[in-house]
């Protein structure tokens, strides 16, 4: 292992050193500011490549919400806010990394080569999931809170048991990651699985996305603690990093991959961000937060935050902005497009994949449902 990689490791060895204080490497109003424990592991390159994932993850996100208002998807999960994070956790990973999402990963769907049109698919009301989960390495959508949790870090003790940690092979030591909020933190599954994975030692990274609102009830409702202090009663470290800070969240979450890979086992890191938009399309935030905190928290926001950088250091001007807006159209249109041009699932596709292999109770129901359909037809023809 590379004397970096274990440097990156050590910044997550003592809490302590972080003094209690969000991480934070670039300012909302885009400067750059040293740490004492982190650096910057991006260049300017990987700056750009990043401030464009962000911007058209962003305009696929107010593509879809627009789809939901005009009746072609049933609910839309807004990430409006939330893409530096999500953003900044993906591009820390390696190929053979996997990460078990929520509901709202919609950055961590499109950074992992998955079509935005897929993930449309299950609000669509059209399937399940439209990915292959071992193709990506990101698993399907989760909505029970939670429970993805525990998943992870079952999938982290079958790393470990497959001898794909610890190795100093780059290419074969894998990490797992998990995503959950605020308001998920609450739950037993969340608990059950700090703990099977600090006792398994496992190599699993759960990453908070502290968004300020579980639906309509507020962060500090639902711990008495800051959010990554939890790990510190499981024996592992935790961390809260400035969730609308690109730079800081790829830092942190790079080191704690590190460490996962090298077989150091777990990490906690609360990024401390802000959900923009409505919890869903279902939601009204107007009956719980004020337009004032709103109003805070867009002085935050994380894509302008890496815009003003770019600008600042020469590196974009007004026109290779407008040419990422612009691809951010593009892809909206086609998004669009193809989303109401979604067929609607044969019926007969529920039985499938219910099992690996063929299985004798569900030929038989799906014998009967096919029958069952038929007798519809014979109706018609026979009226």
């Amino acid at each position: 292992m590379s004397e970096s990689s274990r440097d990156r490791r050590g910044v997550l060895a003592e809490e302590a050193s972080f003094r209690g204080e969000p991480v934070q490497l670039l300012t909302p109003d885009g400067r750059r500011r040293s740490h004492p424990d982190v650096v910057v592991g991006m260049d300017d390159g990987e700056i750009l490549a990043a401030y464009r994932d962000m911007v058209l993850v962003r305009r696929f996100d107010e593509e879809a919400t627009a789809l939901q208002r005009q009746g072609e998807l049933g609910l839309w999960v807004s990430s409006l806010g939330q893409e530096a994070t999500q953003v900044a956790t993906a591009r820390a990973l390696r190929s053979q990394d996997v990460v078990f999402p929520t509901y709202r990963e919609h950055g961590i769907a499109w950074c992992r080569g998955i079509d935005p049109v897929a993930v449309l698919g299950p609000f669509r009301g059209i399937s399940h999931g439209g990915w292959d989960p071992r193709e990506h390495g990101v698993h399907l959508y989760t909505l029970v809170i939670g429970a993805q949790t525990l998943h992870a870090t079952g999938y982290a003790m079958g790393v470990q048991r497959d001898g794909a940690v610890g190795t100093g092979d780059p290419t074969r030591d894998t990490a797992v990651l998990a995503y959950f909020g605020d308001g998920a933190s609450s739950e037993g599954d969340v608990s059950e699985a700090l703990g099977h994975a600090a006792v398994f030692n496992a190599p699993v990274v759960f990453v908070c996305q502290n968004n300020q609102w579980a639906i309509s009830v507020p962060a500090e409702r639902q711990s008495r603690v800051p959010l990554h202090r939890r790990s510190q009663g499981f024996g592992f470290p935790g961390l809260r990093v400035d969730g609308n800070d690109l730079l800081a969240v790829h830092a942190v979450t790079t080191a704690a991959l590190d460490r996962a890979r090298a077989g150091d086992g777990p990490t906690l890191i609360e990024a401390f961000t802000y959900r923009m938009a409505a919890h869903t399309t279902s939601d009204d935030p107007t009956r719980y937060r004020s337009e004032a905190e709103v109003e805070q928290w867009r002085g935050r926001d994380p894509v302008a935050r890496v815009e003003r950088y770019l600008v600042d250091r020469g590196l974009a001007d007004e026109d290779s902005l407008a040419a990422v807006r612009a691809e951010g159209d593009a892809l909206a249109e086609r998004i669009r497009r193809e989303c109401t041009a979604l067929p609607d699932p044969d019926p007969e596709t529920m039985f499938e994949h219910v099992y690996r292999d063929p299985h004798p109770l569900v030929a038989e129901e799906r014998s009967w449902f096919a029958a069952y359909r038929a007798s519809f037809l014979d109706d018609e023809v026979g009226g």
